[in-house]
């Protein structure tokens, strides 16, 4: 039973766990475009100003995902 809670923790360290990372990130980026449309229409730059730091932390967050996908190569806890 350990081997498979061993195998469960490291998920989120697979490539499988990281392109489902990377995913639901992503997911989070149509709220941020939803948001900056918004504040456009009512000229709300305080909004518009915090959809623009959402979104630069959705690809900074997207970005150190997809580096460590690359850094995983081999290294993948489930294939082995």
């Amino acid at each position: 039973m350990s081997g498979k809670l061993a195998k469960a923790k490291g998920f989120k360290k697979s490539k499988a766990g990281t392109y489902l990372s990377i995913g639901t990130t992503l997911f989070g980026a149509v709220s941020v475009v939803k948001q900056a449309k918004a504040a456009k229409g009512e000229q709300d730059r305080l909004q518009l100003l915090d959809a623009v730091v959402s979104a630069a932390a959705i690809a900074t967050g997207v970005a150190l995902l997809i580096r460590d996908l690359r850094r995983l190569g081999d290294d993948d806890v489930l294939a082995g």
